[in-house]
């Protein structure tokens, strides 16, 4: 079964909002299994402002927060939890490695699969790509909170 979402659904997902929210779509989604999400780069980006002018390009630490980001919503609709009442929070980044920049321009597509679920405790395989290029790569740790009770 595969899901597509736009930006609206996305939000309904995740507490994230501009500037931070770095999902445009989700093109892919297989509850319990994987997701493929769209984060189009532009130059109007506020990030590409101080980093760095003369030479734009993505901070990786931002390619791992879509990284998890899209996790985040996978993990949401993987257990049809209540974003009001809930929140996924990073725990953890293992094995992040850089390949190549991004851009102003590029259309990061974001690859997350569920690795293991225990507890409360998520882990995934993340990687990011420029067409078919490889971007960025890690394995993310999530840990789920339950908020406002």
């Amino acid at each position: 079964m595969s899901q597509v979402m736009d930006v609206r659904e996305i939000m309904q997902c995740l507490p994230h909002r501009y500037p931070f929210l770095l999902l445009d779509r989700v093109v892919e989604l297989e509850p319990g299994k994987s997701i493929k999400a769209i984060k189009n780069v532009t130059v109007n980006e506020p990030f590409f402002q101080g980093h760095f002018p003369q030479y734009p390009v993505m901070p990786g630490v931002l390619i791992l927060e879509a990284l998890a980001q899209a996790a985040g919503v996978l993990s949401f609709k993987s257990v049809e939890a209540v974003p009001e009442d809930s929140l996924y929070l990073f725990a953890g980044i293992d094995n992040a490695r850089f390949k190549r920049q991004v851009l102003p321009g590029d259309q990061l597509t974001l690859r997350v699969e569920i690795v293991a679920h225990k507890r409360g405790i998520w882990k995934y395989a993340a990687k990011a790509f420029v067409g078919d290029a490889l971007a960025a790569e890690a394995d993310l740790m999530s840990a789920h909170r339950v908020i406002g009770h």
